[in-house]
């Protein structure tokens, strides 16, 4: 793994990286990437990272050529190094304090109509795998878990009872996800009829699991949700998030509250499941356009 630090000669910064590393305890890529902020913005003006004014970082904002999410990151991480140094009186004030982070246009979630959800979901079910992948795909889109929380998911944590799957999901927070009967029918029909081929002599409390025994990785069920998505002749990118935000934009569009929403996503914020209302309300004024009279006509508004 690269080590930034062994490549930065400004005392200031490689204290601040170890402050990250030691203090507040981030991630080796985490370390990196601000490091490299960091490098860049003093390369820029071959001076003391300390001698950089507002009027600097704001030009350099301008002059570098990433995308507005980029810059508002090296933003994000100016403020952060110079509130430390101000803390520490290595300097006055935080040149950041007033400069104001581009703006970043909200992409709408992609998702998919019922129809498509349909085809994705009709696998012809003939091998141990067939009814494997059926299940993953029924509980992702049943519940709106995350890959992280399916591919984790073990045996212990399926109510078929209460009709309810407990997942640990960011924080390593629990949540308990309703299941409705289908996806609950496939899930046991695999774990009590096929599992144990794919298992074989192996042992293993993951639910979903691979050839070798072991719990399927991001990358395995990546590959597996493409080859599916191919032979349904489906022609979009769909990823795990893809049938997240199917299930989220389905429920909205059915009359479901924004907050049980909230819940069933297991979001901290509120704020990051009102982009889903946006997405209806997106698709009431395409909808609408259909509408005889939506349109100005002879110059009447």
């Amino acid at each position: 793994m690269k080590n930034i630090m062994e490549h930065i000669n400004d005392a200031s910064i490689i204290d601040y990286l170890e402050y990250l590393k030691y203090e507040r305890r981030v991630s080796n890529n985490t370390i990196d990437s601000y490091g490299e902020n960091l490098k860049l913005l003093k390369e820029t003006y071959n001076k003391s990272i300390l001698d950089v004014s507002a009027d600097d970082i704001r030009n350099f904002l301008k002059q570098i050529n990433v995308s507005a999410k980029t810059k508002a990151h090296y933003l994000s991480v100016y403020n952060s190094f110079y509130n430390y140094m101000v803390y520490n009186n290595k300097v006055n004030c935080n040149p950041c304090d007033n400069l104001k982070a581009p703006k970043i246009e909200k992409k709408l979630p992609n998702y998919l109509t019922i129809e498509v959800i349909n085809k994705l979901l009709d696998i012809r079910l003939i091998k141990p795998i067939d009814y494997r992948n059926k299940a993953m795909l029924e509980v992702l889109f049943a519940t709106g878990a995350r890959i992280s929380e399916l591919i984790n998911l073990e045996l212990n944590q399926i109510d078929y009872d209460e009709c309810v799957i407990r997942v640990l999901g960011k924080g390593k927070k629990d949540r308990i996800i309703p299941i409705g009967n289908t996806a609950l029918n496939y899930l046991k029909l695999y774990i009590e009829e096929y599992r144990k081929f794919i298992l074989k002599t192996q042992n293993s409390n993951y639910v979903f699991i691979n050839k070798d025994g072991k719990k399927i990785s991001r990358q395995g069920f990546f590959k597996i949700l493409k080859k599916i998505t191919q032979e349904a002749g489906i022609n979009k990118n769909v990823s795990p998030h893809t049938l997240r935000h199917s299930f989220a934009t389905y429920l909205l569009n059915n009359g479901a509250d924004l907050r049980i929403i909230q819940e069933l996503l297991g979001h901290e914020n509120l704020v990051t499941t009102e982009i889903y209302s946006h997405l209806s309300n997106k698709k009431i004024e395409d909808d609408y356009q259909h509408h005889p009279r939506a349109h100005k006509e002879n110059g009447i508004d």
